[in-house]
C-alpha cells in the first residue's frame, strides 16, 4: 500500500528524533512492501527564522492533502520573548485548529523493565496501562476573548474558557470507543464544583453515556484525578479531559513510564473506530529540549511510538504498528537505553542508534 506522509522536523531535538523515526518507518516499507511518500515542511521556530510565520501556508496546504503527519517538536529559547507576536507554538495550535484535530490520544504504560527509571515505588507502577483523551482545539487555548491590555491600575490579561456541547460530546465519544475496546472504564475530568462550562462539560458525558451502557463512566475532578495518578495510577483505563486539564495531567503521568521520552501522542480528526482510517498528527509529548539539540542524546522512542501510532490509526496497518512496538520492548529489554533512562548495569546510547536498533528489530 501506498500512504503520503508530511514530516514536520521542527526545533530543537526535533530533527534528530524525527529523523530516527523515519529510519525505523523506512524498515517498515522494506519488511512490509509498503510505500511511505515523504514531504517535508516548515513549522515553529524553524519557519519563522525562514518565513516570518510559524505555519507557512506551503506546511498547511501539504498537510490538507496527506494520509497523516509526523511532527517533531516546536519552540525554544530563542524565540521566547514575551512581547513577541509570533510564537513557534503558533504553528502547532494553527495546525490542530485548521485540520480539525479535536481529541489527542496519549497513551501512558509502564513497561515491566522501567519501573526502576520512574520516580515511584515499583509496587505503585507495575501494571500501569491507561489512555488519555485529551480536547485539543477549544477551551481555554482557543477561547475568546484572549488578551493582555494596560489599565490605570496596571496591566490586565484575560483568556477565555469555553465548550459547546457538540465539542464536548465529539471527544467524549472517542473516550468510550476507546474504552469500549479495553477495560470497558471512562473516567471523565472535570472541575464542575467551580466552573460552568466542567458542569456543561459532565452533563453531556452523562448523555453520551447513554449510547455505551456496557461502558463504566465515573466522574472526577481535576485536582482529585492530579493525586489518584501518582496514588494509585492502575485505577485508571480511559481518560478524557478538556485540553488545559488533559495537557498538565499528561505531563504529570508521564513520570510513570519513566521519562516524558516514552510517552507518544495521536492527534486524530474523527473517532477511532475498529477498520477505520482517520486522519491524524503525530508526535512525542515532549518539547524540543534545545540544551539536548545536536549532542545526539534525545530519546527518540516516543516519536517511533508515535508513528506506530500513525501506522494503526491514519494507515490502518495494526500488524506494523505492533511489530514496531514489540521492536521497542525487545531493544529495551536488551538494556539499552537513553540517557533519561539510564540506570545501572544497563547501556547507554544515543539518538541515532537507538533508532537503529529499533529499525534492526521491525527488519528481524
Amino acid at each position: 500500500m501506498q500512504f503520503k506522509i508530511v514530516v514536520l522536523p521542527g526545533d530543537g531535538v526535533g530533527p534528530e528524533i524525527v529523523e530516527a523515526t523515519v529510519g525505523v518507518l523506512r524498515a517498515v516499507e522494506e519488511k512490509f512492501g509498503h510505500s511511505f511518500d515523504l514531504r517535508y515542511g516548515l513549522i515553529g521556530g524553524a519557519a519563522i527564522d525562514e518565513t516570518g510565520i510559524a505555519l507557512p501556508p506551503d506546511t498547511l496546504k501539504m498537510s490538507q492533502s496527506c494520509d497523516a503527519v509526523l511532527l517533531g517538536a516546536v519552540g525554544g529559547p530563542k524565540w521566547d520573548d514575551p512581547q513577541a507576536k509570533v510564537r513557534p507554538e503558533d504553528g502547532i495550535l494553527g495546525l490542530r485548529k485548521k485540520l480539525g484535530l479535536f481529541a489527542n490520544l496519549r497513551p501512558v504504560k509502564t513497561l515491566p523493565m522501567l519501573t526502576g527509571s520512574t520516580n515511584l515505588k515499583p509496587e505503585v507502577v507495575e501494571g500501569v496501562d491507561f489512555i488519555f483523551v485529551r480536547e485539543l482545539t477549544g477551551g481555554l487555548y482557543f477561547g475568546r476573548p484572549k488578551k493582555r491590555w494596560q489599565t490605570a491600575k496596571g496591566r490586565r490579561a484575560v483568556d477565555t474558557m469555553t465548550y459547546s456541547e457538540q465539542e464536548i460530546a465529539r471527544v467524549v465519544r472517542v473516550g468510550f470507543e476507546l474504552a469500549r475496546g479495553r477495560r470497558k472504564k471512562l473516567v471523565s475530568v472535570d472541575k464542575a464544583n467551580v466552573l460552568e462550562s466542567s458542569r456543561l462539560w459532565r452533563q453531556v458525558a452523562i448523555e453520551v453515556s447513554r449510547d455505551y451502557p456496557d461502558v463504566e463512566l465515573e466522574h472526577m475532578l481535576v485536582d482529585a484525578c492530579a493525586m489518584r495518578l501518582i496514588q494509585s495510577p492502575t485505577h485508571f483505563d480511559v481518560l478524557v479531559s478538556e485540553n488545559t486539564f488533559g495537557d498538565i495531567l499528561t505531563d504529570e503521568a508521564s513520570m510513570l513510564a519513566g521519562s516524558m521520552g516514552m510517552l507518544p501522542s495521536a492527534s486524530l480528526a474523527g473517532v477511532p473506530r475498529e477498520g477505520s482510517r482517520i486522519f491524524g498528527l503525530y508526535e512525542p509529548i515532549h518539547g524540543s529540549a534545545p540544551r539536548r539539540a545536536g549532542l545526539n542524546m534525545a530519546n527518540p522512542i516516543a516519536t517511533i511510538l508515535s508513528m506506530a501510532m500513525m501506522l494503526r490509526y491514519s494507515c490502518g496497518l495494526a500488524k506494523e504498528a505492533q511489530t514496531v512496538e514489540a521492536a521497542v520492548t525487545e531493544v529495551l529489554e536488551e538494556g539499552h537505553r537513553t540517557y533519561d533512562i539510564i540506570e545501572g548495569g544497563k547501556r547507554q546510547v544515543g539518538t541515532k542508534e537507538m533508532g537503529e536498533l529499533i529499525a534492526g528489530k521491525v527488519r528481524g
